[in-house]
């Protein structure tokens, strides 16, 4: 059983950094691709959980949603079993709980409907 755990986010004011790990227990970690979603409140249906970043098993592949590109990082460390999320220049829109997952099923990258294995979350705020 996969089981993956969140950890490193905090309350940070506009333009700091943070960096988000993902640490997985049980399973071959090496061999599935993991991904980063969010949620914030009052999303509306349907949207509540946004895409992230995803990587692949072994780190070849990396997607961000358009509206990290270019402050966001996400790597990987097998031999830790962690998936790391490295977030620069962080702005108040980015405040939402962030959760890892598998994937699990050849869906679109992006969809939630392809993850499974969710961590809890951790929660990162980011004031103006």
């Amino acid at each position: 059983q996969v089981e993956l755990v969140e950890s490193g986010g905090g309350l940070v004011q506009a333009g700091a950094s943070l960096r988000l790990s993902c640490a997985a227990s049980g399973g071959t970690f090496s061999d599935y691709a993991v991904g980063w979603f969010r949620q914030a409140p009052g999303k509306e249906p349907g949207k509540e959980r946004e895409f992230v970043a995803a990587i692949s098993y072994n780190a070849e592949h990396l997607y961000y949603a358009d509206s990290v590109k270019g402050r966001f990082t996400i790597s990987r460390d097998n031999a830790k079993n962690t998936v790391y999320l490295q977030m620069n220049s962080l702005e108040p829109e980015d405040t939402a709980v962030y959760r890892c997952a598998r994937r699990t099923s050849t869906g679109t990258i992006d969809s939630p409907r392809a993850y499974g294995n969710w961590g809890q979350g951790t929660q990162v705020t980011v004031s103006s």
